[in-house]
């Protein structure tokens, strides 16, 4: 299967999948006497599909070839994709707990914004709202 096709067939773009091949993600294909690439259908559409799924999942392209590299190696990955799971369910849950301060913190500022009064802004203050004193 030359690239055009498997890039139509798989909703990517031949630049994508040539930068697959540069990054380890895809084997290099062998050649046809033309010189094109020639995509086993089967192994290489399996490949693409478990690159988006890993994309989807959050993992980085370096980490989706890791576990490519395992697999090839003839290793199950299983252990390996369970503990990068675990660590982006962690990363995920310390950027909630930050997002839950952040919006706490914008809270209490809209309820000091709400309460200021724009004629009593000193020149010596940059803004009132987002300074640490409290209006009285």
């Amino acid at each position: 299967m030359r690239i055009g096709d498997l890039a139509a067939a798989r909703g990517l773009t031949a630049k994508t999948i040539r930068f697959y091949e540069q990054a380890g993600l895809l084997p290099e294909p062998p050649r046809t006497p033309g010189g094109y690439r020639d995509y086993a259908p089967g192994t290489t559409t399996t490949r693409l599909e478990f690159i988006r799924h890993g994309q989807s999942a959050g993992l980085t392209l370096a980490e989706i070839r890791s576990v490519l590299v395992l697999r090839d190696s003839g290793q199950a990955p299983c252990a390996q994709v369970t503990e990068l799971i675990d660590r982006h369910i962690a990363d995920i849950e310390g950027r909630m707990a930050e997002l839950r301060e952040a919006r706490t913190v914008l809270r209490a500022l809209a309820r000091r914004a709400a309460a200021t009064d724009p004629s009593t802004c000193k020149d010596t203050d940059i803004c009132t709202i987002l300074s640490r004193q409290t209006n009285t």
